[in-house]
């Protein structure tokens, strides 16, 4: 994922407002109904701005944002302070912070993530996120289609590997549906998305 992290890094600048310039409920729309309605533990993996970890405390839930490239924390903290979140530098596959001392939460996001990690790094990630998950918590996810961003590296992902992999975690499926981008440039370049819930088998 480090290329992909890199292409981040480089693009900041410019990738900030246009996270900002969408929001939190068109993003989560179709999974909406999904979503904790006690506040609860969240903890969003690829947390970007923050643009969603902020709407969701707004909602008294308790959020760790993780998030590798240091504009986007920076940014987070400064566009949606929030006593409610808590900000951590760490990534996919191994999620070494989160593991080692945050216990388990009741939702797990992954955004716009899930293309930028290879076939292995799949696996070890879905490992390590259903080890985050409370016992009747739930992951949700969306994977990608269509063509991968010139800017940051990105691997096909299809539907069916990422069950797959769920089910070898011991998750089943909730949920799976379809929905096409909010984010325009996305959107003109015909990619699509799949919205995958998950939970303890």
């Amino acid at each position: 994922m480090s290329n992909s992290l890199s292409g981040y890094t480089v693009d900041a600048e410019r990738l900030i407002p246009a996270f900002e310039a969408i929001s939190a409920t068109d993003v989560l729309a179709h999974v909406l109904d999904f979503l904790p309605r006690e506040p609860s533990r969240i903890i969003d993996i690829g947390a970007g701005t923050g643009r969603d970890v902020a709407w969701l405390a707004s909602h008294g839930h308790r959020l760790t944002a993780v998030e590798p490239v240091e504009q986007f924390r920076k940014a987070g903290r400064l566009l949606h302070p929030s006593s409610l979140v808590q900000w951590i530098d760490d990534s996919l596959p191994h999620l070494h912070q989160a593991l080692e001392s945050r216990g388990t939460f009741d939702l797990v996001l992954l955004i716009a993530v899930w293309q930028h990690l290879t076939p292995e790094e799949r696996q070890i990630s879905m490992t390590n996120m259903s080890k985050l998950l409370s016992r009747y918590g739930r992951l949700i996810m969306s994977i990608r289609h269509g063509p991968g961003s010139l800017d940051r590296e990105c691997f096909p992902a299809t539907v069916e590997e990422t069950v797959y992999l769920a089910c070898q975690s011991n998750l089943k499926v909730l949920a799976k549906r379809s929905a096409e981008s909010v984010q325009p440039r996305n959107k003109a370049a015909g990619v699509t998305w799949t919205w995958l819930v998950l939970a303890n088998s």
